[in-house]
Formats: C-alpha cells, sequence, structure tokens
C-alpha cells in the first residue's frame, strides 16, 4: 500500500556532509521524495513538532538540538512508507542500531542520531501537514 511519512535529516548529519547519502538510501529502498526542503528550526517550531514529548525530560534538549543547525524535511512516498523508513533508519540509540541502518552509519549517540521518520499513519499525517502543505507535494 502506497504511504506518505515524513523524514527529517538532522542538524548533525546535515553537518556531517550525509544528505546526499541519505536521500540515496531512500531511494534504493524505493522511498521516493515528493516534498524537500532545508530549514532551519527556530525554537518555537522545534516546541510546536515535538510537543507529544513535552513532559520528557529531554525535550528542552531536543528542541535546542534541532534549532541548532540546519535540517532537511522530506516527505517520502512509497508502499509501507513508514515501516520501510523505520527499518531503514535503525534504533533510536545508533550503538543498538543495526549495520547498514542510517543512524549506525551517520549517527553519534541517542540524542545525535541523525534523522527522525513518523512512527504512525496518524503521526505522519500531523507531520507533513506540520512543513507541507498539500498543494506542495508532488505525485
Amino acid at each position: 500500500m502506497s504511504e506518505r511519512t515524513l523524514a527529517i535529516i538532522k542538524p548533525d548529519a546535515v553537518k556531517k556532509h550525509a544528505i546526499g547519502d541519505i536521500i540515496a538510501r531512500y531511494e534504493k529502498a524505493s522511498l521516493k521524495p515528493v516534498a524537500i526542503r532545508m530549514m532551519q528550526f527556530s525554537m518555537s517550531t522545534a516546541e510546536g513538532f515535538y510537543a507529544v514529548h513535552k513532559a520528557r525530560p529531554f525535550f528542552q534538549s531536543l528542541c535546542s538540538f534541532m534549532s541548532s543547525g540546519p535540517s532537511v524535511v522530506l516527505v517520502l512516498q512509497g508502499d509501507n512508507a513508514i515501516k520501510k523508513n523505520r527499518e531503514l533508519m535503525g534504533a533510536t540509540d545508533p550503538a543498538k542500531a543495526e549495520p547498514g541502518t542510517i543512524r549506525k552509519a551517520h549517527g553519534t549517540n541517542i540524542e545525535f542520531n541523525a534523522v527522525h521518520g513518523s512512527d504512525s499513519p496518524e503521526t505522519a499525517k500531523f507531520e507533513i501537514a506540520y512543513f507541507f502543505p498539500e498543494m506542495d507535494l508532488a505525485e
């Protein structure tokens, strides 16, 4: 089933010049970018996007990190895109991620873990709309 998911190449991976490698991994896995933009999150943008984690102890450091430098925000489309992207990303902690995953290749630690991906169809819908109006999505 074709679906869409949001992916973010986080500031740590952008700083390491890993954008091309990460996008190539998406495309190799038949996840087609249908929207893409580089942007610098403001603190309020990060806080709004990660509001679901507001009560968690890592919320402020996550928002500070996400607003520390440019990120690349993408909408990926393909069969089982959410599950496929989650598998490509690997475990949140790069030390526990499988070899060949994006986080194993480009993540540093549980906080600086290179990428974000939607975890469910409901989350994907919210996250995509947060950054991209429907008219900005290619088919």
